[in-house]
Formats: C-alpha cells, sequence, structure tokens
C-alpha cells in the first residue's frame, strides 16, 4: 500500500479549517502573536538596513505560525512565500528600492534539485515496496527484532543510518517509508512511534563519511577557496572520506540510545483512523463476534496429523486459514479445500474465540506460536482482515450453504458469522451449514486481495469498503531493482545532478510498468513538497539581504573572549540554527569564512572549525524544515510541538556530542 495515500489525511481538520484560523485563535496563539510582533518591532530598530528589518519581521512570522500551528505547515510556509513575492508590488510603501525576492525566482523552489529528487525517491521507494521487494525487508526486520518497539526501532534506525551515509538522507528515508508502513500494520505499532527515531538517524546518518551529506560533499571546496586568502603557514588540509567517521558513529548511537530510553516519553503515539486498528472492535460491537488468529506447529507427535479440515474445525469451532507443508508449500483460503489432510511438521493459521484457540491447542498438542511467523506477511493487517458481504436478490449463493458452496476454496472466504433479521449465527453454531438468502451479511475472513476480486461478482455486495487495496507486482522486482541501481550508481559514481540521477530511476519504473503514472502520482507527498519548495524563497532573502551575515556577526561579537571551545559551541549552534530557516548548503557556504577566521584569530584549527559548520547544519530536528522532517510528517500525523517536544532534547545532545568527538577526535 502507498504510503502516501495517507499523508494528507492526518491534518485534514487542521488543513480544512485553515481558512478561517486567524479569526479564531486561542489565547495562547493571540498573546504569543503579540510578543512576536513586539519583537519585530524591536529588531526593526536595532537592524542595520530595512531589508533585514522587514526579512527578520517575515521570519518571526514563519516561527510563530510554525510553532504555534497557527494553520498546517505547508499552508503557512506557501503563505510565507507569497507574501516575498508580495514585497515587488509593495517595495514603495514598505520603503524597499525593490521586493525582497525577485517575482522570477519566487517559484524557482519546485524545480530545485532537492525538491524534484525528493519527488523522484518518492516514486522509486513506491516502485520497490509494488514488487513487494520492501515488504521482504520488513519480514526480516519483524524476524530479527520481534514486534516490541525497544528492538524495532534500533535496527530501523542503525539500517537506514548506514544506508545514509553512502546516499542522501531524504531517499534513505523514503526508500524505508514502505517498510516502516508494513511494520506498522503488522505490530499495532503506531507510525508516529517508529518514523521519527528513522528519520532522525537517516540524517544522522549522513554525517558519516564527506559524502553523507551535500554541506560535507560541498566542504572540501570551500576548504580550497578560503585557502587562497590565506598564508601559506595557515592553509587548510582537505578531509578525506573517513575522516569524519568516529564522529558521526557516535552521533548515530547517541540517536538511537535516546529514543530507546527517552522515545516512550517524547514519541507521540498518533494512532488513525484506520480500519486495521479497529477492525475486530467494530465486528465484536456489532456482531458480538470473538476471534482471533493464531499460528501452531503440528509435530509428527500431534493427533492432528492426518486429519482433513473437514473432520476437525466444525467440531472444534475453529477455521483453518492458512497451511504451510513441511515442504515449504503454501495454501492460504483460496484454494484450500476442506479435504485437505495435515501433514506432520507443517504451520497453520487458525482463527476463532480465544476459548476454541485454547481448546483446540491442549486437544491436538500443538505448538502455538507467539506471533505470525510463516504467514507475517500474508496474515498482516495491510493484506488481510475481516470484512462484511451482503447477498443480493439474483445471487446465485441463495438457496445453498457454504459448504456447498465451498466459500474458502473458490471465493478465500472463510465464514465466521452469518447475520439475519437481527439474529447472529456464528462458527461453532452450525453456521456453514445454514442455507443463504437474500439480504444475508456474511462475516468473512479474507486476503484484501480475494475481496477486490469479489467487488467485481454479481452475487456478492462488498460492504467493507476502506480496505487497502493492494496490487502487487513480484514479476517487474528486476525491473525495480534495475532502475534503483542505475539510479544508485549515478549518484555516487557519476558528477550528474542528483535530481537527473534520481529521476532516471523514476521514469525508467514508470516506463517499464512497476507503476503506472497514475500511482506514480499517488506516491509523492505533495504536503511535503510544498512545504520545501515554499520555504527556498524564505532563505535565499535571509542570506541576500545580508539577514544571515548580520546574525552571525552580533552573535560572535557577543562571545568575544570565549575559550576555543565555546567559541567552537557557538559555530556549531549558529549552524544548528541556519539550517532550520534556510538551505544547509547555504548554512555552509554563509558561515564556513566566518568560522575559518574566527578560529585563526582564536588561535585554533581552522579546518576543524570549518568541519564543525558542516557537521551541525544535519542538526536540524526542531521543526519539519529539514527534507527527511517534512516527508515523515504527514505519514506519521506529526505535528510542529511533536518535532519541538523530542527534537530540542535531540538537538542539544547532538551539540554536546558533537563538540566533546571534535575535540577528542581532532
Amino acid at each position: 500500500m502507498s504510503v502516501s495515500k495517507t499523508t494528507e489525511n492526518n491534518q485534514a481538520d487542521l488543513n480544512a479549517d485553515s481558512g478561517n484560523t486567524l479569526s479564531r485563535l486561542p489565547m495562547k496563539q493571540l498573546v504569543s502573536g503579540v510578543i512576536f510582533f513586539l519583537l519585530a518591532l524591536f529588531l526593526g530598530q536595532v537592524v542595520p538596513s530595512i531589508e533585514i528589518a522587514w526579512v527578520s519581521a517575515i521570519l518571526l512570522l514563519t516561527i510563530w505560525l510554525f510553532a504555534f500551528e497557527i494553520v498546517g505547515v505547508d499552508v503557512a510556509a506557501a503563505t510565507v512565500m507569497v507574501l516575498l513575492g508580495l514585497t515587488g508590488l509593495l517595495a514603495p510603501i514598505m520603503g524597499l528600492e525593490q521586493g525582497l525576492v525577485s517575482n522570477t525566482d519566487l517559484f524557482n523552489g519546485f524545480s530545485s534539485n532537492a525538491v524534484i529528487s525528493i519527488i523522484a525517491v518518492m516514486i522509486i521507494g513506491a516502485g520497490l515496496d509494488k514488487t513487494g521487494l520492501m515488504g521482504k525487508v520488513a519480514n526480516w526486520i519483524l524476524k530479527v527484532g520481534g514486534t516490541t518497539e525497544t528492538r524495532i526501532i534500533p535496527i530501523i534506525s542503525s539500517t537506514v543510518g548506514f544506508i545514509s551515509c553512502f546516499m542522501q538522507n531524504v531517499g534513505a528515508a523514503a526508500l524505508f517509508l514502505p517498510v516502516v508502513s508494513r511494520i506498522s500494520g503488522r505490530t499495532g505499532l503506531p507510525m508516529s512511534r517508529l518514523l521519527m527515531p528513522m528519520g532522525f538517524c537517516a540524517i544522522l546518518g549522513g554525517t558519516m563519511t564527506m559524502i553523507g551529506s551535500s554541506p560535507l560533499i560541498l566542504l572540501n571546496d570551500l576548504i580550497l577557496t578560503s585557502n587562497q586568502a590565506l598564508p601559506a603557514d595557515q592553509q587548510m588540509d582537505t578531509w578525506s572520506l573517513f575522516s569524519v567517521t568516529p564522529v558521526g558513529i557516535c552521533l548515530v548511537i547517541t540517536g538511537i540510545v535516546y529514543f530507546i530510553v527517552a522515545g516512550r516519553f517524547v514519541l507521540p503515539s498518533n494512532k488513525d483512523d484506520d480500519p486495521s486498528t479497529n477492525t475486530m472492535d467494530y465486528f465484536r460491537d456489532i456482531y458480538c463476534l470473538q476471534c482471533d488468529v493464531m499460528e501452531v506447529f503440528v509435530d509428527e507427535d500431534s493427533p492432528l496429523v492426518g486429519q482433513t479440515l473437514e473432520q476437525f474445525e466444525y467440531p472444534n469451532s475453529v477455521r483453518v486459514i492458512a497451511v504451510q507443508l513441511a515442504t515449504g508449500k503454501r495454501q492460504i483460503s483460496t484454494g484450500l479445500a476442506r479435504t485437505v489432510a495435515v501433514e506432520a511438521n507443517s504451520v497453520l493459521a487458525v482463527i476463532g474465540s480465544d476459548d476454541a484457540l485454547n481448546r483446540f491447542v491442549e486437544t491436538f498438542r500443538v505448538e502455538r506460536r507467539d506471533d505470525l511467523e510463516a504467514f507475517s506477511e500474508d496474515l498482516s493487517n495491510a493484506k488481510a482482515g475481516i470484512a462484511e458481504i451482503v447477498v443480493p436478490p439474483g445471487s446465485e449463493l441463495i438457496g445453498k450453504t457454504a459448504l456447498e458452496l465451498r466459500l474458502r476454496n473458490v471465493y478465500g472466504l472463510n465464514l465466521m458469522a452469518l447475520h439475519r433479521a437481527g439474529e447472529t449465527s456464528q462458527a461453532g453454531q452450525g453456521v456453514r451449514a445454514i442455507e443463504i438468502q437474500p439480504g444475508d451479511t456474511l462475516v468473512c475472513h479474507s486476503s484484501w486481495e480475494d475481496l477486490a476480486r469479489l467487488e467485481r461478482d454479481r452475487n456478492f455486495v462488498v460492504m467493507t469498503s476502506n480496505y487497502p487495496k493492494e496490487e502487487l507486482r513480484p514479476h517487474k522486482v528486476g525491473w525495480a531493482l534495475g532502475f534503483f541501481v542505475i539510479a544508485l550508481t549515478m549518484v555516487l559514481f557519476t558528477d550528474i545532478r542528483l535530481s537527473v540521477a534520481l529521476m532516471t530511476g523514476a521514469m525508467g519504473m514508470i516506463l517499464s510498468g512497476v507503476l503506472s503514472i497514475d500511482e506514480a502520482y499517488e506516491s509523492v507527498s505533495w504536503k511535503t513538497v510544498f512545504l520545501l519548495a515554499s520555504l527556498i524563497p524564505l532563505g535565499m532573502a535571509v542570506e541576500s539581504t545580508g539577514t544571515a551575515a548580520w546574525i552571525a556577526d552580533q552573535t560572535l561579537a557577543f562571545l568575544d573572549g570565549m575559550p576555543i571551545w565555546g567559541l567552537q559551541l557557538a559555530v556549531a549552534v549558529l549552524a544548528t540554527f541556519f539550517t532550520l530557516v534556510m538551505s544547509n548548503v547555504g548554512a555552509t557556504v554563509l558561515l564556513v569564512p566566518l568560522a575559518v577566521n574566527i578560529a585563526i584569530g582564536a588561535g585554533a584549527d581552522p579546518a576543524v572549525f570549518a568541519l564543525t559548520v558542516a557537521l551541525a547544519t544535519s542538526n536540524s530536528f526542531l521543526i519539519p524544515t529539514h527534507q527527511v522532517n517534512a516527508l515523515i510528517m504527514g505519514p506519521a500525523g506529526y505535528r510542529v510541538p511533536d518535532f519541538i517536544r523530542a527534537g530540542g532534547i535531540m538537538t542539544v545532545l547532538f551539540l554536546i556530542v558533537l563538540i566533546v568527538m571534535m575535540n577528542i577526535v581532532f
């Protein structure tokens, strides 16, 4: 199932009401707005130019809109972009010679390398997921890590962190979005408990090599440029590929340990209304249906060996929905006849009430597994569940019983209950021997694939409509992997622009039929696209008007006389702040020359200060302006306060570990 299909749902109410939000702000937001307005007026009196004053005001407005969730973050970003564009029209009134951002450059963010790369990598991730490949990765993680949060988070986070040290962190995060979605569906853990650790470690993983993030890739060029203005005895050496690895490894470990220890306190639990999380509650309330699915192993000493499904299902009030023979051959629902005999060393998936399942285990001396193992993929909430089906007048089912129709073998339906005229007959009460009448409601366990097939059959009216309608294309896995490898090879071993390399892989998947063009459109989180593209003009204004340079100069002047580690920390804090409101590349270009001059003046190593800047631009956890944070915000239903709460602590830990490790290693 494409993760991006749920991207807009979690904040739908917020965005739907954004048009009249300003007219009914709570007192806290009004008071904070007044405070931010007064702060903007104060800055307007102390900054050196009118351009910096206006940019500072718009910057404060952006922070206010984000921090207090006045409107959705994408709406806030787009509003700020429009305001910057209107400064060209209102320049005479505002006291400006020209607009803060040229109207010809205002929408450049939508064609920027970063935004196009994100669109492409989302399509590539959806293509890999459509082949079932990401489902297999999720299977492996569940097999190794089980279903507990404290075991799954380290496996996902460390894997993504390692991948992101050799490719763009947003690419690594996007590829694992489908994996996390499937793990969430199978374990019942909310995506909000898994995506933030994964996203943060994807960002941290970019600090482990000199090709892990754009600032680190750019750093050696900036060092060579700075050397041209330095005397021979002060010139800096460039950094090798793994120079930063000790620091990066410690940062990734810090992120993983942080979420293991404090995750239960700082991570939100945003359980949405997805039917996979509340299906059983619904059927329990409506039909008093008590059922669960268990997986059992049948050894050679079990009395079950040699018995057919027909012999033991009805007397024990259970239904077998999947069988895996000792040879590894599997039969799941459709094609599973009641004449199938149980073999020794086979695995069964059995559905029934808790009491019936317990009696079944005791009677036949089978080994009950704690979780689904053999059928974890096939019977996950993303693949199968309980559904309601009504029998219409004129159906060929009328007058026949479930036994006669072979509902499981022919249609893939495991009949759990039949509801008629306000009364419900359940499994164990002879439900499969009842003749079906028009208007009967059949409550069945089915795979979503079988259920989708029944929607086209005039003999059934499928009432359950909000289930995942997923069409996997495993026969396309070769094409998907091929174009993924092509894109990755171009990223790692050529100088071609990142967006071109990734879009090559994305278009290859579309042209080869891995994805249809409509599926490609659906796989893109347009909230993420508008959020990032709309913030790029703000970064341009902060840099081009001299606002960033003024803030940096004032901060460093205030810290004059600090020890070397204090100056290094100040440089890291500045880089952290700038990367929240402008591109990390822009922050690096701006601050590296300043950091080099500060280090030389303080008698420190300028190369280490320059590296501190490039690493600190990855310290972007406070608000969802980083590409990775914007990517995970929609699917997990995160709000800005969620990032502030979890990201605030992570930001402080990042700075502490960074400064300590930089002084130990270098």
